[in-house]
């Protein structure tokens, strides 16, 4: 196989360079394999209610919609939960710098899958944060009147006592979380089919546990640099 050659590289980081290309390679075929399986699990539970969540209409007035609603034309809906607390004075920097880069894909995802974004704030508190984020494209839903998130681990309320210990959860207390869940409706059904569990999972060495891994450019562009992530976490204002 013919490599590309770079002006002025030793022989010594060519040989290097192409044992690590068939490295990536071969992880791009195992990303490939967990897609396929993802795709093939059995669908699982039917959702225990049409949650009504609250977003601000066309009449930009706020409105009540059903979780039955959301899937739009498609069959697949994915909703994340973002860490926005009413109880948090500003949201997750985490959360917000991702949702910063899936504003722009958002008009691509809505081609084959209905999107949305749900926080615990009120509406009208999520809408000023989306107007100063500069966020046009992606749609932010309030869960403050319904138990979407407790029911599907957006907090912490419903972790059984083994995931409360694991996650270091005190006795009293609970926050918000970040996951995706990922629905299907089929037949007027609606069933849950996937959830980013592995930010709950217990922690490998040396790995970190963050969720959107699985679709965050922000680490994937660090990771191509000589430095890689270090110790980097995104904050919300940089000075």
């Amino acid at each position: 196989m013919e490599h590309l050659h770079y002006p002025n590289e030793s022989t010594e980081y060519r040989a290097a360079r192409n044992a690590l290309l068939d490295e990536e390679i071969a992880l791009r075929t195992q990303i490939e394999a967990v897609a396929a399986k993802r795709r093939a699990l059995p669908l699982g539970g039917e959702v225990p209610q049409d949650y009504v969540f609250e977003r601000i209409g066309r009449t930009s007035m706020p409105e009540q919609v059903r979780m039955s609603e959301l899937f739009g034309p498609h069959d697949a809906l994915i909703l994340y939960s973002f860490m926005y607390g009413p109880e948090r004075e500003l949201p997750c920097p985490g959360c917000t710098h991702m949702l910063d880069a899936l504003d722009g894909a958002a008009r691509h995802v809505g081609m084959r899958a209905a999107f949305h974004i749900v926080a615990k704030s009120p509406i009208a508190r999520l809408a000023a944060w989306a107007h100063e984020r500069g966020w046009e494209h992606l749609s932010l839903l309030s869960t403050a009147g319904n138990s979407f998130d407790p029911d599907y681990f957006g907090d912490t309320s419903k972790f059984s006592r083994g995931m409360r210990a694991q996650h270091r959860v005190p006795d009293g207390q609970d926050w918000d979380e970040t996951i995706f869940n990922v629905f299907k409706k089929a037949d007027g059904t609606i069933r849950h089919f996937w959830g980013s569990e592995m930010s709950f999972a217990p922690p490998v060495p040396k790995q970190h546990h963050r969720a959107g891994d699985l679709v965050d450019p922000l680490w994937g562009l660090l990771d191509m640099t000589p430095a890689g992530r270090g110790d980097f976490f995104p904050e919300v204002h940089y000075d």
